[in-house]
Parts: structure tokens; sequence; C-alpha cells
């Protein structure tokens, strides 16, 4: 199971939080991207060399980077915000590229709460954007990964699978959050049953539905028994990301994630 490394964002760069997590055990990554945790305008190429030896060193891998999606917005309304993130995400893909990532999460972007574009004018600018980023991704072997989360315009599993299926495009996917859907009220087990071919990476962890959470296992309202039949059926556990964000003692949430799903039949190392 990939790890992702949130609960450090503030403690720790991404590298010294691998280095903890190596140590007890975990091998593969996801390292979101925001400074000071992980930023690829504040990192040397020689800083990333380091990086990308230490973990070779410990035969461990970044198997994706989170590129965010609250300083930036490719489905912004303004040219320059648009090339600015489309920027910053170039950025993060030669750090993939540096590390030896192959998976970019991305943002589909977000628009104004009142007196909003229409969806028809905020989907020219995403793909006005995707169309300067794909090529890069492409050349650079690296996937772009569309995520779910409930600020962006197209928040609901069907309307991201309706843009990959439009796009068509090898390095565009899906990662499919499971805390992200139940918050919304969608059905994570039937949705990942339903979409999995689209869905290249499931975000896992608990959510209530009043609160918007990315919560320690067991705690909110997802099926995690159903959700593990359905990744050991038709999806893979190495394609699965821990992301249980906890401040304090997050080494601890990741052990104790891990003993829950195992409670649950998940099959987890």
């Amino acid at each position: 199971m990939i790890i992702n490394t949130f609960s450090y964002l503030w403690k720790s760069t991404a590298i010294q939080a691998m280095s903890e997590l190596i140590r007890h055990g975990f091998t593969v990554f996801e390292v979101p991207v925001s400074s000071p945790h992980c930023w690829p305008d504040e990192m040397s190429a020689s800083s990333r060399l380091d990086a990308r030896k230490q973990l070779q060193d410990h035969g461990a891998s970044v198997r994706s980077l989170n590129a965010g999606g609250y300083d930036i917005n490719l489905a912004s309304p303004g040219a320059n915000m648009r090339r600015k993130s489309t920027d910053h995400i170039k950025d993060v893909i030669q750090l993939a590229v540096d590390w030896g990532v192959t998976d970019v999460v991305i943002s589909p972007g977000t628009r104004r709460p009142m007196i909003s574009p229409t969806i028809p004018q905020t989907l020219g600018w995403l793909y006005e954007s995707l169309d300067v980023l794909l090529p890069v991704a492409e050349q650079a072997g690296v996937r772009l990964l569309m995520e779910n989360t409930p600020y962006c315009f197209r928040p609901t599993i069907g309307e991201l699978v309706g843009l990959v299926e439009e796009i068509k495009n090898e390095n565009l996917s899906i990662v499919y959050d499971v805390a992200n859907a139940a918050y919304i009220g969608e059905d994570p087990v039937a949705s990942l049953r339903l979409h999995h071919s689209h869905i290249g990476l499931v975000h896992i962890s608990d959510t209530g539905t009043d609160v918007w959470g990315h919560d320690p296992i067991g705690t909110g309202i997802i099926d995690f028994a159903g959700l593990g039949r359905a990744v050991d059926s038709i999806f893979s556990i190495d394609s699965v990301v821990l992301e249980v964000i906890r401040e304090e003692e997050p080494l601890l949430e990741v052990n104790n994630a891990m003993q829950e799903l195992k409670k649950r039949g998940w099959r987890v190392d």
C-alpha cells in the first residue's frame, strides 16, 4: 500500500517524513506538493538527486506527487492564472521525472461560488490547460490523475469519467478519494466497481457527512469491508493510497490504520 505523507506537512520535509516511515517498514509513498514539505521551486538539482538516492538505497520510491488545488486553478477565467497553474504543474512533472514518479495528482479546478461562470465556459478553460499539460506529461512519461475533491467544479466520479472519456488521452486518468466521495453522498464501493477502468489510484481514509475529513479507518461512514472486497476483485492494493491525516503521531496513525484494515479483511502487510 502507498502511504501519503500529508500528516507531516508542517513538521518535516518529504524526505524526512519518508525516512521515518521507511525505518518502520513502509517503502512506497505519495507526497503532497506544498511548501515547505515539498515545493519544486525551492529544491535544487542536487537536493533532488540526493533524495532519490536515499530512497533507492532503501528500496523505496514515490509513486505519486499531489500537485494540490488550493493555490492553483486550471479552470481559472484569467489566462495568466491558468498559465501560473500549468507552469506549477510542469514543475511538479519535472520533479516526478527527477524522482522516477509515474503519477501526478491534479485538481480539475474551481468556480466562484456566487455568480459562477457557466460549466461550458469553465470546461473550456480546463481544456486549454490540459492541452498545455498533456503533451508535457506524455513526453515525461507521467500520468495526470484528476481528483474528486468536494471543492472542485467536477466533484463526482461520473463527471470526472465524462472528462476522461471526452479527452481520450492515455496520460489522463482519475484518482478516486473515497472520503471525498462519501462526504458528497456517493457510494465509494459501488463507484469503484462501476468505474474502476478509469481509476488509476484510490485514496482511502474515513469521514462523516457533517464534517469533511480524512479520518482514521472505522471512525466514519465508509464500508471498508466492502471496499476491501472491491479492491481485491477488480483493483490492486498496490494502487491504494492511505491518506489518513492526523498531525499528532502520524506514524502511530498509519500503523493503527493498517490494523483496522486487517480487521476488515484487507490483505495488507
